[in-house]
Parts: structure tokens; C-alpha cells; sequence
């Protein structure tokens, strides 16, 4: 997979709260070639939602793509990364950070954000983490 499409979320259930991350990776054609949702532990809902692009892109670099288009409901998240708001939180700039060397490492990256309504599948599968039973 050279170009990767991915669908995140992140929440958290308080804020801070237990919170969870989810991705859905497709190709340009439109079949996914991978899904995953995972609790994250404590964290504040912009926390998670930064963890969940982090997770998207090592995720899509794994599977061998060098250009990758993120799509998030978080309007913070989008306008941060694209530079149109400064991060002023102490605990989301290591984060940031991460993502910005996540993105110098492709050839292609682009962020857009989207209505939540179009990004069901992503908010489902982060409710579905939430929702699990913790196991040790």
C-alpha cells in the first residue's frame, strides 16, 4: 500500500477519563487493510484523539505507505497540525511534536477534517474499546 487513507477517533470518557483510540487504513480504491481500537489509559480527550493520528500513521508506514491522508471530527486536532492554531497545552506538544516527525518521514501527507456523521465507523470502534472489559 503506497497511499494510505485513515479514519481516526480518540475519547475519553471524563476528561481526563479512561480513553481509547481508533484507526481504519484503506487504500485509494477503498479496501481497508487494517482496523484497530485500543484503551489508552488515562487521558484527556484531545490527548487521545493526537494518540489516534500517531497510531494511524505508524500504522500506515508499517504497511509500507509513504503517503497518507488523515481524517478526523477533531476540529482542534486538524486546525493545530495544519498550523492555523498554536498548541498552547504542555501535554499535547510532545505529541504534536511526534506527529510533525511522523510527517516529515512521507513523501505525501494531507489532514482534513470531517463531520462526525461521516466518520461513524472510526467513533464506533473507539466506543467499542471503551466499552470492553479491561483484562491484565
Amino acid at each position: 500500500m503506497k497511499k494510505a487513507i485513515i479514519w481516526v477517533d480518540g475519547a475519553a470518557r471524563g476528561n481526563p477519563g479512561p480513553a481509547a483510540i481508533s484507526a481504519i487504513l484503506k487504500d485509494e480504491k477503498g479496501k481497508a487493510h487494517s482496523r484497530f481500537s485500543q484503551r489508552i489509559g488515562i487521558a484527556t480527550n484531545n490527548e487521545a484523539e493526537y494518540r489516534a493520528v500517531i497510531a494511524g500513521i505508524e500504522k500506515a508506514i508499517s504497511l509500507g505507505a509513504d503517503a497518507v491522508e488523515i481524517n478526523s471530527d477533531s476540529e482542534l486536532i486538524v486546525r493545530q497540525l495544519s498550523g492555523k492554531y498554536r498548541v498552547k497545552d504542555t501535554m499535547l506538544k510532545p505529541l504534536y511534536e511526534r506527529v510533525k516527525q511522523l510527517q516529515s518521514s512521507l513523501v505525501s501527507f494531507k489532514l482534513s477534517h470531517i463531520p462526525r456523521e461521516q466518520n461513524r465507523e472510526a467513533d464506533r470502534l473507539v466506543n467499542k474499546a471503551l466499552d470492553s472489559p479491561l483484562t491484565n
